[in-house]
This record gives structure tokens, C-alpha cells and sequence, in this order.
């Protein structure tokens, strides 16, 4: 049996903590839900009703709570995917804004559930990271103009002079 991750995410979700894991499980690879748990005659919803839901997201846990109305997300959390192609940053910022998300700006989005997420090129890392002083400062100035991460647009920065 394999050792259960020490930390595990919770999302909070009104009710559709069915319909929001079958979402993010069908965008992300390596994903899959690892086991349901329901509501008892102790209540307070229906016995059998979803309670909670354990999720992996390529590799890491997630559990989804059917804890209904009043705890809306905020920005104050949100999740963080590193992406090492264009072509994979478009393709997840893409299913995330599906139905209802929104583009918030610099590599920032809401999915149609209100969950704040970072698409973020590996990139950015990689540069924000190095010793260049100057180019830092021309990425983060690119990025600060973006709405959508455009990895060529921040490696046309970085080596601008």
C-alpha cells in the first residue's frame, strides 16, 4: 500500500465537486479520482450524497469537499502549473477558461468554478531565477503587459538591450 501524501490540498466546493473533478482530471495526464467518500444518515445532506473526493492531478493529491454555498475561492490561493511549451500553456489556459473561466492577467486565470490558477512557462523560472539583473527586469516588465504568457514575447525581452 502506498504512503498517503502528508499534505493534501482541499477545494471547497458548492456542491459540484463532481463535475469540477471530472473536469480537471480530464485536462491534466497522469490524473485520476482515487476514492469517494459520501454522506451518512448523520447528514447534513442526503445519505449518499458526494462528501469528499481524493484526486490526483498529474501525480498530486487533491481532495474536493461538497461543502456547499458561503466559502467562495480567492486569490489569496490558487493553483500553480509549470508548462514547458507554448503549445502547452495554450492548450491548458484554454480548457481552464472554458465555460465560464475568465483570463485575470499576467499568466492568471479563473476556471468557471472561481479557482484561481497560474499557467506558467518554466521559463519565467529559469529566468527569474538567474543572475541577469537586467534581464529579470525585462521578462517581468513583458509579463506584467500580458494577459496570456507568451513564451517567445518574454525570450524576445530577455535578450532585448
Amino acid at each position: 500500500m502506498a504512503v498517503p501524501q502528508k499534505i493534501v490540498t482541499c477545494l471547497w466546493c458548492n456542491f459540484n465537486a463532481e463535475e469540477a473533478v471530472a473536469l480537471y482530471t480530464s485536462i491534466f495526464k497522469d490524473s485520476r479520482v482515487v476514492e469517494v467518500s459520501r454522506y451518512t444518515d448523520a447528514g447534513p445532506m442526503p445519505k449518499g450524497t458526494v462528501l469528499t473526493i481524493e484526486f490526483e492531478l498529474a501525480g498530486q493529491r487533491f481532495l474536493a469537499l461538497n461543502g456547499g454555498p458561503g466559502l467562495p475561492y480567492t486569490d489569496a490561493i490558487s493553483l500553480s502549473v509549470n508548462c514547458e511549451t507554448q503549445a502547452e500553456v495554450d492548450e491548458l489556459w484554454d480548457k481552464l477558461i472554458a465555460n465560464g473561466g475568465k483570463p485575470v492577467q499576467c499568466g492568471w486565470l479563473k476556471d468557471r468554478f472561481g479557482l484561481s490558477w497560474q499557467i506558467v512557462p518554466t521559463y519565467m523560472q529559469q529566468v527569474l531565477t538567474g543572475p541577469d539583473e537586467a534581464k529579470k527586469d525585462r521578462v517581468m516588465r513583458a509579463m506584467l503587459k500580458m494577459v496570456k504568457l507568451d513564451i517567445a514575447e518574454l525570450k524576445r525581452a530577455a535578450e532585448a538591450r
